[in-house]
């Protein structure tokens, strides 16, 4: 049985992992800012830096697997807390536990979305990726929760993609998962939000097997990533979305 540390485990895709994690029998060490082991504040450096500390004193034998699954959607009225939080709160933690995952030859899995390659805030997503928090901060306030969450989780597989050899080297597989419309306590609020209603019933008709996504799919999909069943899939981005970015890009893959 493995160890894996996962993000964002007190709702959502986050809590379905973590609840199929523990069935398999394997060690889990859930950070988030309420219901977790490690309760912490990914939007700030201060708090990124308490989880890592408090993950490395709990696994001390490293890490068999991290799943970065805390985020905001689109629905928040924040841009800059949507960066931080998704983009920052993601590769921070990856970066600083690769030790970790190096002693045990881990695997990462990053929460990406289908609505990543449909992002166009190319000066956000540069500053992002370059590490500038506050410029990318300062960018991201000034533009919709759509535009800085789907700039967010674009950052997150290019920077999955950047970085996939360099984690190679050290025994640890990165892959990234690409949901779709996930029915979630965060995409409820996004369905309900008068701003966003009609685009996102639009959007949920519009997927080709004709239902939205439960978080059992998308932890099914995190699990095999996770699993030697995967191992020579290394650098890639699944979408799990029924269909819908094949429909939406059929020439782009």
């Amino acid at each position: 049985m493995g160890i894996y540390a996962l993000t964002g485990g007190a709702t959502g895709i986050g809590a379905a992992i973590k609840q199929q994690l523990l069935a398999a029998g394997h060690t889990l060490i859930s950070i988030d800012i309420k219901d977790a082991d490690i309760i912490a504040d990914l939007s700030t450096a201060d708090g990124r830096q308490q989880a890592i500390k408090a993950v490395r004193l709990s696994a001390t034998d490293g890490l068999d697997g991290l799943i970065t699954c805390a985020g905001l959607g689109a629905n928040v009225n924040n841009g800059a807390l949507i960066a931080s939080v998704n983009y920052f709160g993601t590769v921070e933690l990856v970066s600083q536990l690769a030790e970790l995952l190096a002693r045990r030859q881990g695997s990462v899995v990053l929460i990406s979305s289908n609505s990543a390659p449909m992002a166009t805030e190319d000066g956000l997503i540069k500053q992002l990726l370059a590490g500038e928090e506050d410029n990318a901060r300062n960018t991201a306030s000034a533009l919709s929760g759509q535009a800085s969450y789907s700039s967010s989780k674009q950052a997150v597989a290019r920077w999955m993609r950047h970085h996939t050899r360099d984690f190679a080297a050290k025994g640890i597989r990165l892959n990234a998962i690409a949901p779709g419309y996930t029915q979630t306590p965060m995409t409820a609020a996004v369905e309900n939000d008068p701003l966003y209603r009609d685009a996102i019933r639009q959007f949920v008709a519009g997927i080709p097997i004709g239902r939205p996504g439960l978080p059992d799919d998308i932890a099914n999909a995190v699990l095999f990533l996770l699993s030697p069943a995967a191992s020579f899939i290394c650098g890639s981005v699944l979408f799990v979305d029924g269909g819908h970015d094949a429909s939406l890009r059929p020439d782009q893959f």
